[in-house]
């Protein structure tokens, strides 16, 4: 991903995007509006983003590796497995998406449009291959690639699907890791050491942290 250059249109349009898509979401905000509040020409903004989709595109890598630094500054000195890691920085997506509308809106549009999504799938493969290596030693980057598909699948239909008095939070990340992680050939003995771990995090405070830190971080580094 080419870094635009401080102050430029294309800097200014990015700031402008995800501060509208955190406080009204993406539907509702239009690229008029982000033209508007960027106080660029119209035609200057749909010269280098053709639509909405494309502007995610630039934006989901950099929230990605928010959540990931977060998380691992989060677990420094408390552990160094990166399994465990992995699980808590997915189950983080699902909590983020349970108390902000807007994080959940930007979560399920990035898993599902073509172009972002493809976005999603190469930067998370090399993280899996990292991760996972062990699970899988004869796989290969594409053979990552292939799972991250699957697995980006799950966490998109589980994102889509609000928690109730049944199917509460805890269930919710129960199952999401018992079945994404059957993806991963880890063994049922670690599944249970992962779920059991996760338990102890204190997911409302992380994710209230790292909504409060994505705007920043996205615009530390466009």
């Amino acid at each position: 991903m080419e870094t635009p250059s401080k102050g430029s249109v294309k800097t200014r349009v990015l700031q402008t995007a995800i501060k509208m898509f955190l406080q009204n979401g993406y539907k509702k905000t239009t690229l008029r509006d982000i033209a508007s509040q960027a106080k660029v020409n119209y035609g200057s903004l749909t010269f280098a983003f053709k639509t909405k989709e494309a502007l995610v595109c630039e934006l989901v890598g950099y929230v990605i590796d928010c959540q990931f630094e977060i998380v691992s500054n989060y677990l420094k000195g408390v552990c160094d497995d990166k399994i465990l890691e992995y699980a808590v920085e997915t189950c983080l997506q699902l909590h983020i998406s349970e108390m902000n509308e807007q994080m959940k809106e930007m979560y399920i549009v990035s898993y599902s449009m073509a172009n972002s999504s493809q976005v999603i799938y190469n930067n998370v493969t090399k993280k899996l291959q990292y991760i996972f290596k062990e699970q899988l030693p004869y796989f290969e980057e594409k053979d990552f690639y292939e799972l991250e598909i699957a697995a980006a699948g799950i966490m998109r239909n589980f994102l889509t699907i609000s928690c109730d008095k049944y199917f509460t939070i805890g269930r919710k990340i129960n199952r999401f890791l018992e079945t994404t992680f059957l993806i991963y050939r880890v063994s049922d003995e670690k599944i249970k050491e992962v779920i059991d771990f996760v338990k102890q995090i204190d997911f409302e405070k992380l994710a209230r942290l790292t909504s409060g830190k994505i705007l920043g971080y996205i615009e530390s580094r466009i």
